[in-house]
């Protein structure tokens, strides 16, 4: 049996070749949309992607398993388990548990885990070649490593409502009865690690053990106990604010992602080409790192920084279920260009079209800033918090209001427009995301906290510590 793990940092996200060398038929599990990566991994080791699943449907990236398949010929087989709110709306072979896939001598048992989402599978992996029982299980956002699926983004990210406490104890007999159950010698092998928004303390090792995970977890104890209340409540305590391109990602995912196929030419534009058109008929994104931009930035333009988050990032700044407009990215060529395309296509932001090598012409100068000794100067400023409520809670600004940098392009609203507004993270990483979207959206004084929160705790400001202005919950995107 072949076993490849296909790790993202950016959506730290993880896919999973499997693959029977004796057959030489492959599976691949929660594919990503860059579906060549899978196609150039199974060629690389002799073997043919005939079988493609998923766990369940996903709110944190667009999947690839409909692409994929459709490329590769490969069976799409989708889980037909929980309600009806979370069918696929696609065709696929119906997985159940118990369900078997079968790739030559290796096959991926269906278990039934729901809690994080109703309809969502494990798959229990046995080598047939070398072992009667199995060895793996694949557990998507069910167990994580030192933590477990959050049962809560049906109602943060979907416009649920109070559907957390149903998932919460379902999550709790899922670990009682599909995975306490299990032998202490099989691996385990999540959808995520350290950075992803679907738990809430994912460790950053890649894998662990059923046996090192009942010694280790917060959670094993309280399940082995039955102790289902203090387990919920621990469970939905602190968890993270969701990012509101979640419902969108659930949406699209369930009724079936756009196949994107064979994808048209990048255009290239030159910078007098977009002089007038930029926050007009189109959009323009700066990837160029923070402090170039800081100090000469577009007006109008979005500000999505290249590198490792940059497909998280991209998903914070545009909305494509409310902007359509066509996008153009700045990139050193084409094939950088492409790249970005195909990042921001991860979380189905579709509509890149062109590119720009060069911002001249296009820039006015230095964005507003102000010093962090220099805020008794602005008593009217509204002060915009966009760390994370965890964040928010252990330390804030006098009169912050928080609005996680993941919402503030579908929450904009609540930010007020008739005075400057200031806006600061915890070391100035996420912030000029934020203060381009508003900016772009037509707030007239947006100004960035020099060193962000950081800074201004180290100049001997003294911080808040209890969250009262902080956005209220969310019924939806």
């Amino acid at each position: 049996m072949l076993f490849q793990p296909i790790y993202d940092e950016d959506l730290a996200q993880g896919s999973y070749l499997i693959g029977c060398q004796a057959t030489g038929e492959a599976v691949v599990v929660d594919p990503r949309r860059d579906v060549d990566s899978f196609i150039r991994a199974a060629e690389h080791h002799e073997l043919r992607i005939t079988a493609v699943t998923e766990t369940h449907i996903h709110a944190d990236y667009q999947s690839g398993s409909r692409e994929l398949a459709e490329r590769t010929g490969a069976t799409l087989y989708l889980s037909d388990e929980g309600d009806a709110d979370w069918k696929y709306g696609f065709e696929g072979v119906k997985l159940y548990h118990g369900s078997e896939i079968e790739v030559g001598n290796v096959r991926l048992t269906a278990v039934h885990t729901p809690g994080h989402t109703p309809e969502h599978l494990s798959f229990l992996i046995t080598d047939g070649a070398s072992a009667e029982q199995p060895g793996f299980i694949l557990t998507g956002d069910f167990v994580f490593v030192g933590d477990v699926g959050r049962p809560d983004l049906l109602d943060e990210a979907a416009g649920f409502v109070d559907t957390r406490f149903d998932g919460a104890k379902r999550l709790f007999a899922s670990l009682r009865d599909h995975f306490l159950s299990l032998p202490d010698y099989v691996q385990v092998w999540p959808g995520h690690g350290a950075g992803s928004a679907c738990g809430k303390a994912l460790g950053a090792v890649p894998a662990t053990t059923v046996g090192y995970e009942r010694l280790t977890s917060w959670w094993a104890p309280l399940v082995a106990a039955g102790d289902e209340e203090s387990f919920v409540s621990s469970l939905l305590e602190g968890q993270p604010d969701a990012p509101l391109y979640f419902a969108r990602m659930k949406r699209t995912n369930k009724s079936g992602p756009a196949l994107l196929g064979e994808r048209p030419a990048l255009q290239r534009f030159e910078p007098s080409e977009l002089h007038s058109r930029v926050n007009e008929d189109l959009i323009l994104i700066d990837t160029r790192e923070a402090e170039r931009h800081r100090a000469d930035h577009v007006p109008g333009a979005l500000f999505v920084p290249e590198g490792k988050k940059f497909a998280t990032y991209g998903s914070f700044a545009v909305d494509p279920d409310a902007d359509e407009r066509p996008i153009v990215v700045l990139a050193s060529d084409e094939e950088q260009a492409k790249w970005m395309r195909d990042r921001l296509s991860w979380t189905g932001i579709d509509e890149v079209i062109g590119y720009v090598t060069s911002l001249e012409g296009l820039t006015a100068g230095p964005v507003s800033t102000v010093a962090p000794d220099g805020m008794d100067d602005l008593p009217e400023a509204q002060v915009l918090d966009v760390r994370n409520a965890n964040e928010h809670r252990a330390g804030h600004l006098p009169g912050a209001m928080q609005l996680d940098v993941s919402r503030v392009a579908f929450r904009s609203a609540q930010v007020p427009s008739d005075r400057p507004v200031v806006v600061h993270c915890q070391t100035g990483a996420r912030a000029p995301v934020a203060a381009a979207v508003l900016r772009a959206k037509g707030w007239d004084d947006v100004r960035e906290l020099e060193g962000s929160y950081e800074a201004w705790v180290a100049a001997g400001n003294l911080p808040e510590g209890a969250a009262d202005e902080r956005e209220p919950a969310a019924a939806g995107a």
